[in-house]
């Protein structure tokens, strides 16, 4: 097959899929996970805006909550295979909602980008009527993709003053930003890197709206040695933002791996504490 050939078909795909898939990966049902028997949790359906099913878990705190985090998983699997990474926010005494973005897991659905901000809005209007939920302290909680979705939905949310922080871990800052630098890394794609990625769609840009979030304080995470999705991406969204915010580097640690860090869960456990 010729070059020009490959580009064509490389051009037509990304075309005909709305450039969604090079975000999203969504994984159909749940995988077994034997950690969740340690930890009990509730089964949550909720509807988006146009009407489509969405499944979430809910994890009270193991004693006298200190306030919900919502949390918005990365672009692959489903929530059975993310939520391992913040099971510890609930030992730590918060209640914990993570919810599958239509297509994934059991919600129904084909993913779409502005389908998953509809999910965002409706996870985050279900977590301020769980009656089981401590609604005084409410977070959101973003990781990879999440990340930029969590952005969005803040930042344009008519329940802004109800949340008490926004927490992003391993963010990118801006859509057509990160498709380039993925294009850039293709030998067949390198020279039109550019002109493709106008072909994303740019409506939900986090660096264009993550002012707004303003007055409530964010906390941007970042692994140093994130491949995927590197650290000036989060260097980027804190020079935009407004204060209060915050920006913590991961020394050595990948995407989406500053968890695994004790210090940086003692020290966000802390933060959500104090606020």
């Amino acid at each position: 097959m010729t070059l020009r050939r490959k580009l064509i078909i490389i051009l037509i795909l990304v075309f005909n899929a709305g450039c969604t898939s090079m975000f999203f990966y969504p994984e159909k049902g749940l995988r077994d996970n034997p950690v969740l028997q340690s930890f009990p949790h509730d089964d949550v359906s909720f509807k988006a805006p146009d009407g489509v099913k969405l499944h979430g878990w809910f994890f009270k705190a193991n004693s006298g909550s200190l306030g919900t985090i919502l949390v918005m998983h990365g672009n692959a699997e489903n929530i059975s295979t993310h939520i391992n990474s913040v099971l510890w926010l609930v030992k730590e005494g918060f209640d914990v909602f993570a919810f599958d973005y239509r297509g994934y897991g059991l919600s129904e659905g084909k993913t779409t980008v502005h389908g998953v901000h509809l999910d965002a809005d409706a996870a985050l209007e279900t977590v301020l009527n769980l009656a089981q939920a401590n609604k005084e302290r409410i977070f959101i909680l973003g990781q990879s993709v999440g990340g930029p979705i969590a952005i969005h939905t803040l930042a344009n949310s008519p329940y802004k003053d109800k949340i008490k922080a926004l927490i992003t871990d391993s963010s990118f800052s801006d859509y057509r930003r990160i498709a380039r630098e993925k294009l850039a890394g293709v030998f067949i794609t390198w020279p039109f890197q550019y002109p493709l990625s106008f072909l994303f769609n740019n409506r939900y840009s986090p660096e264009k709206q993550i002012k707004k979030i303003s007055p409530v304080p964010i906390l941007l995470i970042h692994g140093d040695s994130d491949r995927i999705v590197p650290a000036h991406h989060s260097s980027i969204l804190y020079k935009e933002a407004l204060e209060p915010k915050d920006l913590w580097i991961a020394k050595g640690r990948g995407h989406i791996e500053a968890f695994a860090e004790k210090e940086i869960r003692d020290r966000l456990a802390e933060y959500l504490k104090s606020r």
